[in-house]
């Protein structure tokens, strides 16, 4: 197979170096060009196009959401985004992911080197996904941690798997959702159809911390349904979407028949903080049958155990198909494991949501 060919656009010298030299020793992985902005990138394209796009979003002469949004509708292209780790660079980076980028690397304001040599394998890994996407779903509609290999844990680093069944079937529903890669795009495109009146429900997205606040916000005044970053002991009622902060696991727990949710510390669950398997277990142990999980687009696979676990325990479960994911990876995974009753294409996703499509 042909070598992927990528480009660095970053006003940086020192994450052009770096980012070069970790590119240029990645197997099948070819540096086209390493830039200071995104005027000097365009000349370079003139002559080969990359495959992959590195992108900073705070430049001189053009930012990098402006060169995006040119990208996508001109020819869009696989774009990660490598942001520094701040309120401010939070609320810039979800514009970027609002406007078709792939996924984010963050990074910090010191020890910049140093980082960006960790995560290293991070960043090769998310070029190769990045090559393959389906950029069609990019566009826009109507985590990252140090880079080092940990052990990847499962979901018993924060709760054991349950012993018996959850209570019995409420009017009171919840709904699960987890994804990844592409998430952000695909969140959008389903709360923002979602009716006023709906089930609660309950959102992992692996994103960065200081960036879940943003993005909630975003779909918060987009969507008729209440969106909000969660904290511990907030209610999960109809209307209302909670979404896991970055950097914490959320769990749902029950009080009678109200549920409420948990924010928690934890080492990272199949590398991720927060994570899929994480909360889908703890609404497998709390809701039962009473709950509908659903796995959309992202690499890995996040989600696929602990959608099983829901399942097992009576919930109705759900993935979204391969043709609308940006990455047909969790999905792929969950419906390899016989955890998803059925696929489903994103536009469709909601009127499940809502019980407008029965699962089963």
């Amino acid at each position: 197979m042909p070598a992927i060919k990528v480009m660095v656009v970053d006003d940086s010298a020192v994450v052009r170096q770096v980012l070069s030299g970790l590119l240029a020793e990645a197997p099948g992985v070819e540096l086209l060009a390493a830039v200071a902005d995104p005027l000097l990138a365009m000349q370079r394209m003139k002559m080969s196009w990359p495959d992959v796009i590195v992108l900073d979003v705070e430049m001189p002469r053009m930012d990098g959401i402006t060169f995006l949004r040119k990208l996508m509708a001109e020819r869009p292209t696989p774009v990660i985004i490598c942001s520094t780790l701040t309120e401010k660079g939070a609320q810039t980076t979800m514009q970027a992911l609002a406007a078709g980028a792939f996924t984010v690397i963050t990074k910090p304001k010191i020890g910049l080197k140093q980082f960006l040599v960790d995560s290293g394998r991070e960043l090769v890994a998310a070029v190769r996904a990045a090559s393959s996407a389906n950029v069609r779903r990019l566009l826009p509609v109507g985590p990252a941690g140090d880079g080092k290999v940990a052990a990847k844990l499962s979901a018993d680093a924060i709760a054991a798997a349950s012993e018996g069944n959850a209570m019995a079937r409420t009017t009171e529903r919840v709904v699960a959702l987890g994804t990844s890669t592409g998430g952000t795009q695909a969140l959008e495109a389903v709360l923002t159809t979602l009716p006023r009146v709906c089930p609660g429900i309950v959102v992992v997205q692996h994103m960065p911390e200081k960036f879940t606040a943003s993005f909630a916000e975003r779909l918060d005044s987009l969507s008729q349904v209440q969106v909000m970053e969660a904290k511990s002991n907030d209610r999960v009622i109809p209307g209302r979407v909670l979404i896991a902060p970055g950097g914490r696991h959320m769990v749902l727990r029950r009080s009678g028949a109200q549920y409420h949710v948990e924010v928690v510390d934890g080492p990272p669950v199949n590398r991720h903080r927060p994570s899929v398997d994480v909360l889908f277990r703890s609404v497998a142990k709390c809701a039962g049958a009473n709950a509908l999980g659903v796995i959309m687009t992202g690499m890995g696979d996040d989600g696929a155990a602990g959608l099983l676990e829901m399942r097992q325990a009576g919930a109705r479960t759900l993935a979204q198909d391969e043709a609308s994911c940006v990455v047909y990876g969790m999905p792929k995974e969950a419906v390899a494991r016989g955890a998803a009753e059925r696929t489903v294409p994103l536009s469709q996703m909601a009127q499940y949501i809502v019980g407008q499509k029965a699962v089963g």
